[in-house]
């Protein structure tokens, strides 16, 4: 009997790469390191205590995602968002997360809702409180949380990437407590869609709510 050449489990840790990688995706997600900003390799690999091989390694990885540029004589620094790419970007995720949303109805637990109902309530009192800070990774835990509940990693992994290029687009723009309002509502009608069990309802309140948020960020952008 041939013997199994994979028994051996992985490692259960993370390469350095892996962790540079990380580090350097909150920081361009969370607007610390803006759009345009060079990447000082050299204070990189001092300040995180590592060499400059998995600095290179997490580099290239943020390069094929489209997250940073490399060019020669310039450095690395975070790619730019502009408008036109933003309309591709929306574009993209209304026809992501409708289908996200209808295969989530589909197969919706007590439990997702509870955890979509959870973040609701967090960005309800985030708004309330008159501090929005925490709104957009609030926004983006509801849309993930959704994503994984369709039961496709690779919905969940693209729907990812696109709200990680709308945050990014967004640190610059001024704070909308109106449209926040807006957004939370339009969360409303899609869990009233999932609560129902509706796979049409879902996707349209879905792909209602992309358009929306679309045409607010064309009029922000143009402004």
């Amino acid at each position: 009997m041939e013997s199994n050449r994979w028994a051996e489990p992985l490692p259960a840790f993370k390469s350095k790469s892996d962790l540079v990688y990380e580090t350097l995706r909150r920081a361009i997600a969370g607007g610390d390191l803006r759009a345009g900003e060079r990447i000082n390799m050299d204070e990189l690999a001092r300040n995180l205590g590592v060499s400059k091989i998995p600095i290179r390694e997490a580099v290239k990885q943020l390069e094929s995602e489209g997250l940073v540029v490399s060019r020669a004589h310039a450095g690395v620094s975070v790619a730019e968002v502009d408008l036109t790419e933003m309309r591709g970007v929306f574009l993209a995720r209304e026809a992501i997360e409708g289908l996200v949303a209808q295969l989530a109805a589909e197969r919706v637990t007590d439990a997702l809702l509870a955890d979509l109902e959870e973040v609701q309530q967090a960005m309800r009192d985030e708004l309330a409180e008159g501090s929005m800070d925490r709104l957009p990774e609030l926004n983006s835990r509801f849309h993930l949380t959704l994503s994984a509940g369709a039961g496709f990693r690779i919905l969940a992994d693209l729907t990812e990437q696109l709200l990680l290029t709308v945050r990014r687009y967004r640190v610059t723009a001024p704070k909308d407590q109106e449209n926040w309002r807006a957004v939370i509502e339009e969360h409303d009608a899609l869990l009233d869609a999932l609560r129902r069990r509706d796979p049409e309802a879902a996707g349209a309140a879905a792909r209602a709510h992309i358009n929306a948020q679309a045409d607010h960020e064309v009029a922000s952008g143009s402004s």
